[in-house]
């Protein structure tokens, strides 16, 4: 085989790999959102940027508006898993401050205010 098409057949592998991880990783998130389903209402919220990594924070809320469940998902790559924030479980929506919570990280805050405001 010539290094050409040698070339093309390793692109097309790792074009494979990264469908089959990026699929993994959506059925990771989805089964997160689904066993926080059951606790209450979701509140979903997710940072901006294109060449940063991305943070995606999922609330779940009672009808007082308080914090019963909740994960984060952030970085690059499909690696990431969704990590519970305990700090935020029991909390109402109205004692939550982002930049408290996430004093280091613009995206987890930016995700953080987008999932306890109202917008959609």
């Amino acid at each position: 085989m010539d290094p050409v098409n040698s070339l093309i057949c390793l692109a097309g592998v790792a074009w494979l790999g990264q469908i089959a991880l990026g699929w993994m990783q959506i059925r990771r998130f989805n089964q997160a959102l689904a066993d926080m389903a059951d606790n209450g209402h979701i509140s979903i919220g997710r940072s901006a940027g294109r060449f940063k990594p991305r943070v995606i924070v999922v609330l779940s809320l009672d009808d007082d508006r308080r914090v019963t469940g909740n994960f984060l998902m952030k970085g690059l790559t499909v690696f990431s898993r969704p990590q519970s924030e305990g700090a935020l479980t029991g909390k109402l929506v109205s004692e939550i401050r982002p930049e408290i919570m996430f004093p280091r990280n613009k995206s987890a805050q930016q995700a953080l205010t987008l999932a306890i405001s109202n917008k959609r």
